[in-house]
């Protein structure tokens, strides 16, 4: 049977629950062992000291983007069924500065200030306190933004739509930006942070 597995009926409701919650530990424990359970290491990226999540981040972005291509060209994984959800341009660019200053203010991002709980971190927790006021806070508010939230959609928007080129041309050109990002972190982990070259 090809993937997604959901979708084609391999399991159920349940099942899918199940699954959900074994992947999330998984990544849960991959995140702490890569250090993204604290916040000095994660502000580091805007210090530009320690740019290690902008490089973990973009190899699994990069990773997972050559996984799905090439399970779509081999026929093992039916791109149509990938669950995408629309472009609301100013609201997701809003919604993105939010999480970004919140990011450098606080020390986490959602996902990594549940990895700092479960380490047993207390900042962990008040910084998890303030984005459960922030979902109440926007969920009693929502009748007053749902106007600008339902704003500027364009649909299900990829990045061929946008640059009009085939999907693998867009694989291979992130791919490149990815080994360019990531000689551009080494550069400027040695600038700002004091990593000194091997000789």
């Amino acid at each position: 049977m090809n993937a997604p597995f959901f979708k084609f009926g391999a399991f159920g409701d349940e099942t899918s629950l199940l699954v959900a919650f074994v992947i999330g530990i998984a990544f849960g424990w991959f995140l702490e062992r890569a250090g993204f359970g604290s916040a000095k290491k994660l502000v580091s990226q805007f210090y530009l000291n320690d740019l290690a999540v902008f490089k973990v981040m973009f190899t699994a972005i990069v990773t997972a983007m050559l996984g799905i291509f090439y399970l779509g060209w081999l026929g093992v994984l039916d791109l149509n069924l990938l669950y995408l959800s629309d472009t609301n341009l100013w609201p997701q660019i809003v919604g993105g500065l939010v999480l970004g200053i919140g990011f450098v203010v606080g020390g986490y991002c959602p996902g990594t200030s549940m990895v700092a709980i479960a380490t047993g971190k207390i900042d962990a927790l008040f910084f998890v306190a303030g984005v459960m006021f922030g979902v109440l806070a926007i969920g009693e508010a929502f009748p007053l933004v749902r106007g600008f939230y339902e704003s500027s959609n364009l649909g299900r928007l990829t990045l061929p739509d946008v640059f009009h080129l085939s999907y693998g041309v867009v694989v291979f050109l992130v791919t490149l930006m990815a080994l360019a990002g990531f000689a551009g972190a080494g550069w400027v982990e040695r600038r700002f942070g004091g990593v000194k070259e091997e000789a």
